[in-house]
């Protein structure tokens, strides 16, 4: 099972909108089962970012882990939704 991070600046407002519409999307492709979800702040994960199998964050993230987080920002806007669907896709079944 994948373990999914979606954080935020506060771990509270922006990542919560942002994991229901993720589990929406889990569920409408049968991948519910496939991975655990986790919401948090960036301030606490950091550190721990190698803990999970793929990052999705709704704010700015430092230089040293850019590289392993997925932008969720079209997840708010509405703008690029599938092409971040489809990131994510990819991560789930590598």
């Amino acid at each position: 099972m994948k373990k999914l991070l979606i954080m935020c600046g506060t771990g509270v407002a922006t990542s919560t909108v942002v994991t229901g519409k993720v589990k929406e999307w889990l569920k409408s492709k049968g991948l519910e089962n496939e991975v655990k979800l986790y919401q948090s702040k960036v301030a606490d994960e950091i550190g721990k970012i190698d803990d999970y199998d793929i990052v999705v964050s709704t704010t700015v993230v430092p230089d040293n882990i850019k590289d392993k987080v997925i932008m969720g920002l079209p997840l708010l806007t509405g703008i690029g939704i599938d092409g971040l669907f489809d990131e994510i896709e990819a991560k789930i079944k590598a």
